[in-house]
C-alpha cells in the first residue's frame, strides 16, 4: 500500500508539470486563504449585527408583550416571531444551564437588553441544533421565555460559481505563465538534437524576453564555434592528406627504381597501404561536406540494379532482386553510390558475397539492406565500428581490414542524406545486415 502510495505521489519528472503544480499550489492556497479570511469577516460581522438586531429587538418586544393585556399577547408573539428567535408564553421548555461560548454571548446580550427589570435564567435545550431560551417573568407574574435557534445566514447561490470560476482561471493563467516559460527552454531542448553541421539547419530565432534573446544568441554563437572548428579539422585533415601523395609518389617512383628483393617488395605494399589511407582520408574530409552535391530525382530500383550489374561486371557475387521499380527518390546520388560501394565492398571483403535489397516502408521511407555471410561484429563493438580508423582486428585482420574510414565515411554520407545507417548481426546463418534508411518521394 505504501509503495502505490509512493507513486501516486511522486514528484512529476517534467519541469512544466513541478513549476505548474508550485504555481498552482501557491496560488490555490492564496486564494483560498484569502477566502477564508473573508468569510471569517463576514461570519463575526454578521453576528455582530445579529446580535446587536436581536439586543434591540428583545428589549422592545418584550416591552411590547409586558404592556399588552394578557389576553393579547398571544396574537402579538407570532407577528414577533423572526426567522433565528421567537417569544414563548409560559415556561417554555426545560433545559439545562450548561451554555455554549455563543449561548454565553447571547445571554449577555438579552441581559444588557433587558436590563435589572426582566432577570432572566438561560438555558440550552438539548437537541441536534443549538437551542436557547431565555426563562423570565413579566410584570404581571406571566412566565415567558425567548425561544433562540442561532444561525448564520446560508452562502449566496452564486457564490461557489464564483468560485470555481475563479479557480479555473488560475489554473488557465499558471499553464499559460509555465507555456510561457518552457516553451523557449523546449525550442533550445528540440535545436540541440536536431543540431547537424552538415546540413544548413535554420539558425534558433533572438527574439522575445532579453534571457531567452540571450540563450539564443549564445547557442547560435556556440553553433558557429563549432562549425569553425570541424572544418578546421577538415581542412587539416584534407590537407595534409592531399600533401602527403607528392612525397609518396616520389618515393614509388624511387622504390620501383630499384632492385627486386623482398624489401623492395614490402616498400612497395607499405607505401600502397600509405596511399590508400591518404585517399581515404581526403574522402572523409570531403565525405563532411556531403551536402554540395546537387539533389537530384532517381529510380531507385533502377540505380540499386546498375550498381549491382557493375560489381557482376567485374566478376564480383553482388545480387538484387529488382524490386522497387518505379519508386523514386530525391537525393544526392554520387553520395548515395559512395554509400552503397563502400557497403558492398566491405560485404564482398569479409564475407564473398553481397546481397542488395530494397523495402518501401511504412512512414514513406526506403530501406537499403546490404547483407553478407561473413563474421559479423561483436555486439558491443557495432557502434564502435562508425568510428575514423576503427578497426576489428580480432575478425578482420590487417591485410583485409582496410584504413578504418569506410563506414565513418558512409555514415557522414547518410547524415548529409538525412538518413541513417544501422548495423546489425544476421540470425539466422550468420552474417552482417547494413541497412540505410532514407527519404522517398513518390
Amino acid at each position: 500500500m505504501s509503495g502505490s502510495a509512493g507513486r501516486l505521489l511522486r514528484w512529476p519528472r517534467t519541469l512544466g508539470s513541478r513549476l505548474f503544480l508550485i504555481l498552482l499550489a501557491g496560488l490555490a492556497l492564496a486564494h483560498i486563504l484569502s477566502f477564508g479570511v473573508l468569510f471569517l469577516e463576514r461570519y463575526m460581522a454578521a453576528r455582530a449585527v445579529m446580535l446587536d438586531t436581536l439586543e434591540n429587538d428583545v428589549a422592545t418586544s418584550v416591552a411590547i408583550l409586558d404592556r399588552l393585556p394578557a389576553a393579547e399577547r398571544a396574537e402579538w408573539t407570532a407577528q414577533l416571531q423572526r426567522g433565528t428567535y421567537g417569544y414563548v408564553l409560559g415556561e417554555g421548555m426545560a433545559g439545562v444551564p450548561e451554555l455554549s461560548p455563543r449561548g454565553q454571548e447571547i445571554a449577555g446580550k438579552i441581559r444588557d437588553a433587558l436590563g435589572a427589570r426582566y432577570p432572566i435564567r438561560m438555558e440550552t435545550v438539548p437537541g441536534p441544533r443549538e437551542h436557547l431560551q431565555a426563562h423570565l417573568t413579566l410584570s404581571d407574574g406571566s412566565p415567558m421565555a425567548v425561544d433562540i435557534k442561532p444561525a448564520m445566514k446560508p452562502l449566496t447561490r452564486w457564490l461557489p460559481y464564483v468560485l470555481v470560476a475563479q479557480l479555473l482561471l488560475l489554473v488557465l493563467c499558471c499553464w499559460f505563465a509555465v507555456r510561457l516559460v518552457i516553451r523557449p527552454l523546449a525550442r533550445l531542448a528540440d535545436a540541440a538534437d536536431n543540431l547537424d553541421l552538415s546540413r544548413d539547419a535554420p539558425r534558433l530565432p533572438e527574439t522575445g524576453p532579453d534571457e531567452v534573446a540571450h540563450a539564443a544568441e549564445a547557442f547560435n554563437a556556440m553553433r558557429d564555434r563549432i562549425a569553425q572548428y570541424l572544418q578546421e579539422r577538415v581542412r587539416i585533415l584534407a590537407a595534409v592528406s592531399h600533401d602527403l601523395q607528392t612525397p609518396i609518389t616520389r618515393m614509388k617512383l624511387r622504390a620501383e627504381m630499384a632492385d627486386d628483393s623482398p624489401e623492395r617488395d614490402k616498400l612497395m605494399n607499405d607505401l600502397a597501404e600509405i596511399e590508400r589511407l591518404v585517399h581515404e582520408g581526403i574522402a572523409y574530409a570531403r565525405s563532411a561536406h556531403g551536402n554540395t552535391e546537387a539533389p537530384a530525382r532517381i529510380d531507385l530500383g533502377s540505380f540499386l540494379e546498375s550498381l549491382a550489374f557493375d560489381y557482376q561486371d567485374t566478376g564480383s557475387a553482388v545480387s538484387f532482386p529488382g524490386s522497387l521499380k518505379g519508386v523514386a527518390i530525391v537525393t544526392r546520388a554520387h553520395a548515395l553510390r559512395r554509400i552503397l560501394t563502400n557497403l558492398v565492398d566491405n560485404a564482398l571483403k569479409f564475407g564473398g558475397a553481397a546481397e542488395v535489397e530494397a523495402a518501401l516502408l511504412e512512414d514513406g521511407r526506403v530501406a537499403v539492406r546490404v547483407r553478407d555471410r561473413g563474421p559479423g561484429i561483436p555486439e558491443d563493438q557495432l557502434q564502435a565500428v562508425f568510428q575514423p580508423f576503427f578497426r576489428l582486428e580480432q575478425s578482420r585482420n590487417r591485410g583485409t581490414g582496410g584504413t578504418g574510414l569506410g563506414l565513418a565515411i558512409a555514415q557522414q554520407l547518410a547524415a548529409a542524406l538525412n538518413g541513417s545507417l544501422v548495423l546489425r548481426n544476421r540470425v539466422d546463418g550468420g552474417g552482417l545486415e547494413a541497412e540505410l534508411v532514407i527519404a522517398s518521394v513518390g
